[in-house]
Formats: structure tokens, C-alpha cells, sequence
């Protein structure tokens, strides 16, 4: 029997981990079998803070890891494959284990959905990215081109402007997803132009380790066109990883887990935190910060304080004269 079991092994689950283990929790991490989050696609990390000069997002995990370890963290590889969530204590298997635990952190994150082309994954960090917020400085007076049409992929590329020379937005279809209001937005922007009813067949140059340019399609006429580009931002969304959880935790209509007050979910005793439950900020240091509320709020829960505003602030009493 655990009192903490996080799942996950990104920021968020990491640092849970870190403040569990602190409290004397004696946290298990299930970190998966590929560990470390989003982070670990990524090359330099800029706004991390504490790191003045930048750190690698690898070394960054690296490092995290090694201190949640430092203070007691037991670590296990290997991914979840079912959950019960149905009354504590609850279960969480792998393909190896079995664990009964009193609370139950969720930190697995959100993937970045991707074009799929071996040369976009191959240049992943390298030129090609999925968050303007996190790389768009590195771009600086330089070429790119953002892949979509939705809010996002407007949002991302008027952000984008800030720093690149040219912004081309690249749009399988002849018109846009996105609001209205971000779509003005980009159509006044004169350092953003469009590619309609086209996809991108190729990021070049692979060999040479750094984006030098696309290759896009025309799906109507199928004409292929060399763009050079220094930078390629895929802004086609992002899936939760609450395939485990459905039916079995509130999730809104785009599966994110939906927070009942702190880190807290549907189910009392278990906690969200990072990119799991929130697809507006999606930042490393945003993802630490609700690690830390999720680690405090399960230790409470322990503790048997109370866990609803209702509790915390009961309404005042009518007393009958």
C-alpha cells in the first residue's frame, strides 16, 4: 500500500515527486518506458528558471530526476496499463505489477499531434518545434513557416512575428478554423502570408542536421514547391493522455482532465497536474508549479484536511430566533 503513486515523469510528475518526497510521502514515480515528457524533444530550454545561459531539456529531466531521487523517490519503468479509480484504495497496474495507493497523482502529459514525416521527426528540436512560446526567440530575423488553421496556429503565428522575418502559414484546406478575431489578426499581419490547400511532403535538410526549408504540396493540383525555411512550428493540436482515465475521471470535450479547485479532479484523493489538465499555458515551469500544488494538495488529503471551498469556507449558519 503507497500513499502517493504518480504516473508520469515530466516536470509536473517530477516535481511532485520532489515535494511527496519531502513530506515524507515515500513517493513511486511510474515514469513510463519513455521517460522525461516533451522535454525531452527539445534542445536548449531558455525559460527555465535558474538557468541563466539556458540548459537542455534532456539534461534539464536529468536533473530533476535526480533530485526527487536524492530525497526518496522510488522510481519504476514501464507504462500503466490499467487504473481503478472506482473507491480508494486505488489500483494501478503495468504490465509488470500491481500497486494499491491511498492518492493518485496524474501527470502523463499531452502529446503534440505531428504531420508524421520521418524528416519532421528527425529534426524535432533541430528547426522544428510545436510551441511557439518555448522556441519562437531562437528564430530571430529568420524564415519559417507555422502548419495549421486553427486559434492555435494563429496565435502561434502573430506570436511568431515578434521575431522571424516571415511567417507563412501552411493550410490544407481554402479556408481557416480558426475565430474570427484570430483570423483578422493574421489576414492585417504583413509579415504573415498563406499557403492554401497545402500540406507539407518533406522538411529538408536532414543530413545536415538543421532545417534549411520544405517541401510542400498542392492537394488539389499535386505541384510540389520548394519554400526555404529556417523553421517549421506544427500547430495541429495536442491530445491529453487520459486514455486511462476515461469514464472513470470528468474530462472536457477535448479529453483534458477538468480541475475541481487546485490540482484536484472528480474522484477525491486523485490529483492532476501539467499539461494532463491544462491546454493553455502547456510550459514546463507552469507544468513544475501544479506539480507542487498536486504533491501539497494530496498530502492534505492525507492529512484528512478539508479538500472543498465549501469546506474550507463554510457558508455562514442561519440560527432561527
Amino acid at each position: 500500500m503507497r500513499d502517493v503513486i504518480i504516473i508520469g515523469s515530466g516536470p509536473g510528475g517530477l516535481t511532485a515527486a520532489l515535494y511527496a518526497a519531502r513530506a515524507r510521502l515515500n513517493p513511486l514515480l511510474i515514469e513510463g518506458i519513455e521517460s522525461g515528457g516533451q522535454l525531452m524533444l527539445t534542445t536548449a530550454v531558455e525559460n527555465f528558471p535558474g538557468f541563466r545561459d539556458g540548459v537542455m531539456g534532456p539534461e534539464l529531466m536529468s536533473e530533476m530526476r535526480a533530485q526527487a531521487e536524492r530525497f526518496g523517490t522510488e522510481f519504476a519503468r514501464g507504462d500503466v496499463a490499467q487504473v481503478d479509480l472506482a473507491k480508494p484504495p486505488f489500483s494501478v497496474e503495468t504490465n509488470d505489477e500491481t500497486y494499491m495507493t491511498r492518492t493518485l497523482i496524474i501527470a502523463t502529459g499531452a502529446s503534440a499531434r505531428l504531420l508524421g514525416l520521418p524528416s519532421e521527426r528527425a529534426l524535432m528540436g533541430h528547426g522544428v518545434s510545436t510551441c511557439a512560446t518555448c522556441d519562437g526567440y531562437f528564430f530571430r530575423d529568420k524564415p519559417i513557416i507555422v502548419v495549421g488553421g486553427g486559434d492555435s496556429a494563429m496565435e502561434e503565428a502573430t506570436f511568431l512575428t515578434k521575431f522571424a522575418s516571415h511567417v507563412t502559414v501552411v493550410h490544407r484546406r481554402s479556408s481557416l478554423r480558426a475565430s474570427k478575431i484570430m483570423q483578422d489578426k493574421a489576414f492585417k499581419n504583413p509579415k504573415i502570408s498563406f499557403e492554401w490547400n497545402t500540406t507539407v511532403d518533406e522538411v529538408t535538410d536532414v543530413e545536415a542536421g538543421v532545417v534549411t526549408g520544405v517541401v510542400l504540396r498542392n492537394v488539389k493540383t499535386d505541384e510540389k514547391k520548394a519554400l526555404g525555411v529556417e523553421g517549421v512550428f506544427v500547430a495541429i493540436g495536442h491530445t491529453p493522455n487520459t486514455r486511462l482515465f476515461r469514464d472513470q475521471l470528468e474530462l472536457d470535450e477535448n479529453g483534458y482532465v477538468v480541475p475541481h479547485g487546485g490540482s484536484r479532479t472528480s474522484v477525491p484523493g486523485v490529483f492532476a497536474a501539467g499539461d494532463v489538465q491544462d491546454h493553455v499555458y502547456r510550459q514546463a515551469i507552469t507544468a513544475a508549479g501544479s506539480g507542487c500544488m498536486a504533491a501539497i494538495d494530496a498530502e492534505r488529503y492525507l492529512e484528512g484536511v478539508p479538500q472543498s471551498e465549501e469546506e474550507i469556507h463554510p457558508p455562514p449558519s442561519t440560527v432561527s430566533s
